[in-house]
C-alpha cells in the first residue's frame, strides 16, 4: 500500500470504474515511485495534437519546449512544466477532475 493517501484514494477510484482506460491507469499509478511514468513536454509536444486530451498516468516534467496549446490530465507537474505549459495558454487537470468530466473516457490520448 503506498503512503501517499490521495493517490491510494484515486486508484481505488479508478478500479472502481468499468473501463478498460481507468483500469489501465490504476494499474500504471499503483506501480512502486521509481518505475512511475515521468514525461516530459518535448514528448508530449512530439504526440499531441491541439484539441486531444492527454492523460499522463504520472508526472510531467519541464524539460523540452511547447508551442501547443495542450490540455493536460496527470497525477502531479513540476513547477517548471506548470510554467511552460500555463504560458502557452495550456490547461492542466488532475486525473480526478479528467474522471469526473469524461467518466466515458472518450478521446483521451494517454503518454507514458
Amino acid at each position: 500500500m503506498k503512503d501517499n493517501e490521495k493517490l491510494n484514494q484515486l486508484i481505488q477510484t479508478l478500479k472502481s470504474k468499468n473501463k478498460g482506460l481507468w483500469k489501465k491507469v490504476a494499474y500504471e499509478l499503483a506501480k512502486p515511485r521509481r518505475k512511475r511514468i515521468e514525461v516530459n513536454l518535448s514528448k508530449l509536444e512530439i504526440y499531441a495534437n491541439n484539441g486531444t486530451t492527454i492523460l499522463v498516468p504520472g508526472k510531467v516534467l519541464g524539460s523540452g519546449n511547447v508551442t501547443k496549446k495542450l490540455e493536460i490530465a496527470a497525477f502531479s507537474y513540476s513547477t517548471s512544466a506548470k510554467q511552460l505549459i500555463e504560458a502557452r495558454g495550456g490547461k492542466l487537470h488532475s486525473i480526478e477532475d479528467l474522471l469526473k468530466s469524461n467518466p466515458e473516457g472518450k478521446n483521451i490520448l494517454i503518454i507514458k
